[in-house]
């Protein structure tokens, strides 16, 4: 294997040790007293050759995480992710085909990004999704494959995807509640019904099944990564007032004996979700409720460019997070790049600026002319996002078409 070049070794030396569990997942551990020892790490700081212009923008911030939609499509219909009407897919011509999308990280890859996860839509629905993996995983530097999920396909596919070189796992569960799974994922035994006419009881029988059966299919697809060695198994719970803000506590005391990272997402606005600010529960009143019940709850060391704030109840397994786009945004940390299913590349989740790299792609545009055009979008990218209210009024498309 050809040696890395010199400023790839010295950034991933920069970096948090990694151990791995019996998956070979890997998990960012710190060593003891590393905090207190910094002088090795301030001289690779110091001497590190530049990261990527193209992937750095004006304001310093090194992109070096790509998000990449594998499709619009999803299985759920969840009410913070898209309108209650649905959306409007794009035509199947105007999606990135699969060499398309490897064309495109491999071309990142060359220039630093070293984590990509795939996102949705639902990517798990995705004939190729596992094909894909596989691929990725043979791009050198490429440290970690990451994948956000609604966990009904999870059980059934992980196997094949942790053997093509699947290295994180994200599931999306907003309730321990079967009955507030159908209603938040808009799969209701009643609309069967009324679709049904005059079989009415066999209906909403198949309605009521599928209820239980997805909620199911998603715990089944939890356990299956805790049983695979996937440590921690991040689940994204996005916290709604009135809908599921009363089941915080019962979220945490999962993580007492399992080796979950529960992370619980303030709601966000995105166009059709019907967004609200008195909807939303924000990161402090999150906490005040687990202080309340766990009054040792710590906070824990995380990596500058985690958007995550991290904490666990002493003597528990996992751990629990909170995402704080909207009450307290982490902009200025900001690593994170996005293309969309339709091939636009999208430098911030709350802008409506996009551009196509898919157009450019299929023009015939080399290497070089796609740099400058990736570089262009990164430096014009804005140092933080509108902010909560404002963003609220602003026009961007549904989050199942973004790849939030």
């Amino acid at each position: 294997m050809a040696a890395w070049p010199v400023s790839r070794m010295l950034r991933r030396a920069l970096r948090p040790s990694v151990r791995s569990c019996s998956s070979g997942a890997p998990v960012a551990q710190h060593r003891p007293g590393e905090e207190l020892s910094q002088g090795p790490r301030q001289f690779l700081r110091e001497h590190a050759a530049p990261f990527s212009a193209f992937l750095t923008d004006s304001f310093g911030r090194q992109h070096s995480y790509l998000r990449i939609s594998l499709t619009e499509r999803c299985n759920l219909r969840c009410q913070y992710c898209m309108p209650e009407e649905g959306v409007s897919l794009t035509p199947k011509a105007d999606l990135l085909t699969t060499e398309e999308i490897l064309t495109l990280a491999r071309l990142f890859v060359k220039e630093g990004i070293d984590k990509i996860r795939l996102t949705g839509g639902e990517p798990l629905i995705r004939p190729d999704v596992v094909d894909i993996v596989a691929r990725l995983h043979q791009l050198e530097g490429l440290r970690t494959i990451g994948i956000t999920t609604n966990g009904i396909n999870l059980a059934r596919l992980l196997p094949q995807l942790q053997k093509s070189g699947l290295s994180a796992i994200n599931i999306s569960l907003d309730t321990l509640v079967p009955a507030k799974f159908e209603f938040i994922a808009r799969r209701k035994g009643d609309q069967m019904q009324r679709r049904a006419g005059d079989i009415p009881t066999r209906a909403y029988a198949a309605g009521e099944l599928w209820l239980v059966l997805g909620f199911h299919k998603v715990m089944e697809g939890i356990h299956k990564a805790i049983e695979l060695g996937y440590c921690p198994v991040k689940v994204n719970c996005v916290v709604m007032r009135g809908l599921n803000d009363d089941e915080l506590l019962d979220f945490v005391a999962l993580t007492k004996g399992l080796p979950l990272d529960v992370r619980f997402i303030e709601y966000m606005p995105f166009d059709g979700n019907k967004w609200n600010f008195k909807k939303m529960v924000s990161y402090k009143e999150m906490l005040d409720t687990l202080w309340q019940q766990w009054p040792e709850l710590k906070k824990l060391p995380g990596e500058e460019s985690s958007t995550a704030k991290t904490f666990r109840v002493p003597g528990f397994q996992g751990q629990v997070s909170f995402i704080t786009s909207m009450s307290d945004h982490f902009c200025g940390t900001c690593n994170r790049l996005r293309i969309t299913a339709d091939g636009n590349l999208k430098v911030c989740l709350f802008g409506s600026s996009e551009v196509s790299l898919r157009d450019h792609l299929r023009a015939g545009a080399s290497e070089e002319e796609l740099l400058r055009i990736i570089g262009a979008a990164v430096g014009r990218k804005k140092r933080q996002h509108a902010g909560m209210f404002s963003i609220s009024q602003m026009k961007n498309r549904p989050m199942i078409l973004i790849g939030g």
